[in-house]
């Protein structure tokens, strides 16, 4: 069964490489670029991935696209700043690929170390599956992908490096609350209550319900900035409806 593995970028010169080194097992690797300033397109280019360029219109659509340009039945999603451990290579090798679908489990680092708490773990998601099974949704962040037939869980790991700094954690956070906000801009206006309350109840969950409070000053950060996400995303709605108001 042939497999294309399909990665969507955006200025990650310093993850592709790791990312792409993990493929070398597949049939071919594609590499949808949304127009990077970095080398990204070149480094892809340079570990013999199919590169497309298109202008960024949120994930789903790129992960889409990327779908659509593969030329083999089975299609593996990876993002750039993971990688296929080397059990789960080993495993996918060897399967029968006698179910549609495979859930794979993500493991994260968080500054170094592998964050088992938070919510972070076990991060199922279906990562490789026949492409006529499924179909991304969603709009500018948050995206889900739709798939229908038989799924089976596999024991390796895909392993996660998304932040390697507490900066680089809560710049993402503000960017997804930007994006949130507009993608959810036609909800009811929220109240102070909720902006003020929920991020209570966030910080709560992750770091006493999951776990956060034994994973050390990194257990704690991650759930402040849970809990700082909840806050910003809200009130970037609120504010922008005062906004449209005006």
């Amino acid at each position: 069964m042939g497999i294309s593995a399909v990665i969507i970028t955006l200025n990650e010169e310093k993850n592709l490489p790791r990312a792409l080194k993990s493929l070398d097992f597949v049939d071919e690797v594609l590499v949808v670029d949304a127009f990077s300033k970095d080398r990204t397109a070149e480094i892809a280019e340079s570990f013999g991935a199919r590169v497309f360029r298109r202008e960024w219109e949120g994930y789903a659509s790129q992960r889409n696209f990327a779908m659509e340009k593969a030329t083999h039945p089975w299609v593996l999603f990876l993002d750039a700043d993971e990688e296929v451990s080397q059990e789960l290579r080993e495993e996918i090798m060897s399967l029968d690929f006698s179910a549609d679908g495979y859930l794979i489990r993500r493991e994260s680092f968080f500054a170094g170390k592998p964050m088992h708490c938070c919510g972070w773990w076990p991060d199922w998601g279906i990562r490789l599956f026949r492409k006529e099974r499924a179909r991304w949704e969603g709009e500018l962040v948050h995206e889900s992908l739709v798939f229908s037939g038989k799924t089976r869980r596999l024991r390796g790991k895909i392993l996660h490096y998304p932040y390697q700094r507490p900066r680089e954690l809560f710049e993402r956070m503000n960017k997804y609350a930007k994006l949130w906000a507009l993608r959810e801009r036609e909800r009811k206006n929220p109240s102070w209550l909720r902006v003020c309350l929920q991020p209570v109840g966030t910080f709560l969950s992750s770091y006493i319900l999951k776990g956060g409070i034994f994973c050390g000053w990194r257990g704690f950060t991650v759930s402040f900035a849970q809990a700082y996400y909840s806050f910003l995303k809200y009130l970037l709605l609120k504010e922008g409806k005062w906004t449209l108001k005006k």
